[in-house]
């Protein structure tokens, strides 16, 4: 069996990966010219780094990482608790995601990599799918894996009018430096603050420090974006208890610093056709606020792999992926929904954790599929 995968970002590669681990040949096609991630810090869930512990890179990539907590704090500093949540359900791993993706492309193998490749069309065929590069050339395999994001080209051409919508008023600042002089940062500190804004800053294994600023309900952009993110950095400190954060982002280059729109995949009524399905973010993208997205990602590169290996019919497998699939998406974007529409700090803090208690033992297939 041969794989086509649409997009080289962790979803794709550790597709990839998962692929070749069960014995079927996957070519991954990345239209960039290099293989590169958008972003700073991700965080890695348990569930997640089982999936690569089962691949043989598990290690590999803790290396790259750093534990981390997810415990929130209020705008005058104080430690929100979450009774009845032991310490397992608010530890995740960080890694940096230009270093993460370096090592699942190294993990692919360069060979099995074709850069510079935008997939632009597929046409399914009762043996396979030939699928349609943007320089004219074509490649066949057995499936097209659509791994290429909120912007998916693939899902677009599956399911017409399914296109990434704004998630209105949602933004989100960020980087990743050096601590300035003066400035020590020996532990991550999450605040979720005043104007709907939550953000704070974690250091990484490299000595650098990952900082964010998120709010939903932006209103009008006032400034420059580092200036935007201070302004929303003042209502996560109303007693002066935080200075790190407004020194972390006063030190970052303008240039440095991002401002996304976040960009959410409506829920689809499909997410695979006889020969072609989606993964990752191309299938489900959702709200940042959750910070999950890659982690669910990566179990559904698992999931399919598994699947594709246990028949020779490509379309059952694929459709019992989408079974699986689409009600735990739409669990997770009820859970994610709640967490979002949190009245209090205290409200925000403790609906976190249930989605993440939900994550790690009653939904994920993974760890309870082994």
């Amino acid at each position: 069996m041969r794989a086509i995968v649409a997009g080289g970002g962790i979803v794709g590669l550790v597709s990839a990966i998962a692929l070749r681990k069960q014995g079927i040949e996957a070519v991954v096609c990345e239209q960039a010219p290099e293989i590169r991630a958008a972003g700073a810090g991700l965080g890695l869930w348990a569930n997640a780094l089982a999936v690569f512990d089962e691949l043989g890179i598990g290690d590999d990539v803790r290396e790259i990482g750093r534990p981390a907590e997810m415990r929130f704090r209020g705008p005058a500093g104080q430690v929100i608790t979450t009774p009845g949540f032991d310490d397992e359900f608010h530890q995740y791993v960080l890694v940096h995601r230009a270093k993460l993706n370096d090592l699942l492309a190294e993990a692919v193998g360069q060979e099995n990599i074709r850069l510079n490749a935008r997939v632009v069309g597929f046409d399914e065929t009762p043996s396979g799918v030939d699928v349609h590069l943007e320089d004219g050339t074509a490649l066949t395999g057995d499936v097209l894996i659509g791994a290429d994001g909120a912007y998916s080209v693939i899902r677009s051409l599956l399911l017409p009018g399914s296109d990434a919508v704004e998630h209105e008023g949602h933004l989100a600042w960020r980087a990743v430096i050096a601590p300035p002089e003066g400035v020590t940062v020996e532990r991550g500190v999450i605040v979720v603050g005043h104007e709907r804004t939550r953000g704070g800053y974690v250091p990484t294994a490299d000595g650098t420090v990952y900082w964010l600023v998120n709010q939903f309900e932006s209103g009008e952009l006032i400034g420059s974006v580092k200036e935007q993110a201070l302004q929303r950095a003042a209502h996560m400190d109303t007693e002066g208890w935080n200075p790190a954060l407004q020194a972390l982002i006063e030190a970052t280059p303008e240039e440095v610093v991002l401002r996304n729109q976040i960009m959410l995949v409506p829920p689809l009524p499909s997410w695979t056709s006889d020969r072609v399905v989606l993964v990752g973010d191309a299938a489900h993208a959702m709200s940042p606020h959750i910070t999950a997205g890659a982690t669910l990602g990566v179990e559904d590169a698992l999931l399919l792999a598994r699947l594709l290996t246990a028949t020779d019919d490509v379309a059952s497998a694929l459709k019992l992926y989408e079974q699986d699939r689409i009600p735990h998406y739409r669990r997770a974007l009820e859970l994610s929904t709640v967490v979002e529409d949190s009245a209090t700090p205290e409200e925000f803090a403790l609906n976190y954790v249930s989605f993440t208690h939900w994550m790690l033992t009653d939904s994920h297939w993974t760890l309870s599929h082994g």
